[in-house]
């Protein structure tokens, strides 16, 4: 009598845990069925031939790219060139970037941007938050962007101490 209570518990602790494996399997997707897509036209953008670090989209169709990000334990093909905030116009036919001027008093040449994000006010102005690691350090960046003169406005660096990598 012992021994088959001891299997029947046995046989339900081991439901439980399949149970509760299954539906972790279900929720990472384990059995969903992938359904194969063809990529679209893909080309080479002009002037992003050093790679991105980071993508943002405006809601008219503006992406603002972060390239250019060096370090130490990566190989980097362009090491001459500082880092930038590359525009391009998702709206047009044949897609080119443009680099954005940055307004004086911020130092260009130690600029490696890595993330960025955005954040627009009510008033229509469009933030730009550069994750920028120069010199070794990681600071944050507060830029506004004009999208008239094709620049970015440097308001703020931050840094702190608890700001790494």
């Amino acid at each position: 009598m012992a021994k088959l209570l001891t299997v029947a518990v046995c046989t339900g602790i081991l439901s439980v845990v399949a149970y509760q494996l299954l539906d972790i399997c279900n929720m990472m997707g384990v059995f969903r069925e992938l359904v194969p897509i063809e990529p679209g036209n893909c080309h080479l953008i002009k002037g992003v031939e050093y790679g991105s670090e980071d993508i943002n989209i405006l809601p008219g169709g503006l992406a603002l790219i972060s390239t250019g990000l060096k370090y130490q334990s990566l190989p980097n093909f362009n090491r001459d060139r500082p880092g930038h905030i590359l525009l391009v116009d998702l709206n047009t036919s044949v897609l080119s970037a443009v680099e954005l001027r940055i307004s004086r008093g911020f130092d260009v040449e130690s600029f490696n941007p890595h993330g960025l994000s955005t954040y627009i006010d009510g008033d229509g102005t469009v933030y730009v938050f550069v994750v920028n690691h120069p010199r070794q350090i990681t600071t944050v960046e507060i830029f506004t962007f004009d999208e008239d003169q094709n620049s970015l406005n440097h308001l703020k660096t931050i840094k702190h101490e608890l700001l790494h990598r």
